[in-house]
């Protein structure tokens, strides 16, 4: 049956895709097939040309700017395919040739040895919420970078405000600016005009967001999420997002791992040396946890708002988030007490709340369509 098996190797552009093909077993031949359009029809046509005599096909490629509409396509053909993390592909050392076809091929005969490391691919529901979360956050980089141009602007004319800005005393106060040149007004009214712009789109996409959830197969997680301290809506949905099903972690050790929270290590015989974190897997995930962190610096609570969220929740979800809100308040404590920079403590609360976060969304069914 081994035999029967045929393993593709895709490098993937925006046109084009250059495809290498990997007979069944250890030592078959690895050769190149040629470079092909990036097209649905060009596909098509490749299935059909390796796909006869009741070949399977096992497809994989690298994990890139062109998502994952080809291995939508392929799967519903009724092949196998894998997309690969790029950074987990084994490098032999010493290697300073790279092109297309080597890349292909490499794919290939990986594949086939079982030595590729598969992400997980989201369903179409799934990658709109995504995307939806990430131009959020884009807008999010836009506001605090039209902010800054602002204060930036006004710090070179000596404006200094002195209390908490961007709020409505904040606006009156710029409204109420004076300036020698009439040029720097028209400055002003520009840079507010794009703070504002900001803003506005800032608040659309959170709307939308919220809008969108109760027609999302993950909002029951995102609700139950919301128990936690630092679990607000947003953060919660973005999380999620970013994370998808976490059914697929077998521990919650898996899952530190997956966002990079874990230390790294370089060890030797008897010398054993760890550094900071790997910094490993997904960025914005590890970035969302280390914001919530922060909160749990303050004593254990339940603030009223947090108490509206935990309503609807069952016992045991709540149980878990207080749990992990009296665990994570003391250790933040205990940990600053140890003269340990804050950002080191923050990593580390970050850590264990990942493993909060894991427990909690464990006890969520989760239907799909």
């Amino acid at each position: 049956m081994a035999d029967r098996i045929t393993y593709v190797g895709l490098d993937v552009h925006k046109d084009s895709i250059v495809v290498a093909v990997a007979a069944g077993g250890l030592r078959g031949e690895v050769r190149e097939y040629g470079r092909i359009a990036n097209t649905s029809t060009a596909l098509d046509r490749l299935l059909r040309k390796l796909g006869g005599d009741g070949m399977r096909l096992r497809f994989c490629y690298e994990a890139g700017p062109c998502g994952y509409g080809i291995q939508r396509r392929l799967s519903t053909r009724g092949h196998e395919c894998v997309v690969v993390a790029p950074s987990l592909i084994p490098k032999r050392a010493g290697d300073r040739v790279k092109t297309d076809r080597r890349d292909a091929a490499s794919l290939a005969r990986l594949h086939r040895a079982g030595e590729l490391t598969a992400v997980w691919v989201p369903d179409v529901g799934h990658e709109a919420m995504r995307d939806l979360v990430r131009a959020r956050l884009d807008a999010v980089h836009s506001l605090r970078r039209a902010r800054q141009q602002l204060s930036g602007f006004l710090l070179r004319h000596g404006c200094h405000y002195g209390r908490p800005a961007w709020t409505r005393l904040h606006r009156r106060w710029l409204a109420g600016l004076k300036f020698e040149q009439a040029v720097h007004h028209i400055v002003l009214e520009d840079y507010i005009a794009a703070v504002e712009a900001a803003e506005a789109r800032r608040n659309r996409l959170t709307a939308q967001i919220e809008a969108m959830l109760p027609d999302w197969t993950l909002a029951p997680v995102v609700a139950a999420l919301q128990t936690m301290r630092g679990m607000a809506l947003v953060n919660a949905a973005s999380l999620i997002a970013e994370l998808g099903d976490l059914s697929r972690f077998a521990n919650p050790r898996q899952l530190m791992a997956y966002l990079g929270l874990v230390p790294s290590e370089h060890s030797s015989g008897s010398s054993v040396k760890r550094g900071g974190i790997t910094k490993a897997g997904n960025a914005a995930a590890r970035r969302l946890l280390i914001e919530a962190a922060w909160s749990y610096r303050f004593p254990a609570r339940l603030s009223r708002e947090l108490l509206l969220r935990q309503e609807r929740q069952p016992r045991l979800i709540r149980d878990i988030a207080w749990k992990g809100q009296l665990r994570l308040c003391a250790r933040y404590r205990r940990l600053a007490r140890t003269g340990k920079p804050a950002n080191i403590v923050t990593t580390a609360i970050a850590r264990e709340l990942a493993g909060f976060v894991w427990a909690i969304a464990r006890q969520v069914t989760v239907t799909t369509d």
